[in-house]
């Protein structure tokens, strides 16, 4: 089965339906970022899916026709500090709060990558998992939520060179945690996560 063929073009027929999605929910540092995209019906693209099976420049090029495309799209972002306060999951749900406040259009239903949600005003919604590999929507969301977080961690790669975000985004890779240890945290780090594997026997 082809990608084009693997993903629907909504879930619920006859309605503004828009997709949610977020990124940058397991990293150390940076914020969460999310989106929400409405689709035309008939929008369909061959290389459209989760954004974490495509390339880098291919994300970037349907950035670029999502956005040219869609009948309304927001973005919506919580930094490390919120993230901290009322924890990653509901941080999440609030950024695709913001996300959906943030559309030119009044969606009436609501589909979201995963399987937690808070109620959004008095619009109906569904929870669907792995929805970023069943519904354009979704799929479309989860690549303006990645790249405009992706464009955040690389510009604060260029005041704290020294944890690589612009390769790893702020995700636990071995390097990152070793320059933690190293260097501390920084201002965009997220204290209520594990940041080093030793972290009990260190004072930041």
């Amino acid at each position: 089965m082809s990608k084009k063929e693997s993903l629907q073009s909504y879930f619920k027929k006859g309605v503004v339906e828009v997709g949610c999605d977020e990124a940058g929910r397991g990293c150390l540092a940076g914020p969460v970022v999310a989106a929400a995209v409405i689709l035309p019906a008939d929008f369909t693209h061959p290389l459209l899916n989760d954004s974490k099976t495509i390339s880098e420049k291919n994300r970037y090029l349907l950035r670029t026709e999502i956005e040219q495309s869609a009948l309304a799209f927001g973005i919506g972002i919580l930094d490390n500090k919120k993230i901290d306060e009322v924890n990653i999951l509901k941080a999440s749900i609030l950024a695709m709060h913001k996300a959906i406040d943030a559309l030119k259009t009044i969606p009436e239903h609501i589909i979201i990558d995963g399987n937690k949600f808070i109620n959004y005003r008095k619009i109906p919604h569904q929870c669907i998992v792995k929805g970023d590999s069943k519904y354009y929507s979704i799929a479309a969301a989860s690549i303006l939520a990645k790249t405009y977080r992706d464009d955040i961690m690389n510009e604060l790669h260029e005041k704290h060179p020294e944890y690589n975000w612009k390769k790893n985004k702020g995700y636990p890779t071995k390097q990152h945690r070793q320059a933690i240890k190293e260097f501390g945290p920084t201002p965009y780090h997220r204290m209520s996560f594990r940041l080093v594997d030793e972290q009990l026997s260190l004072n930041f």
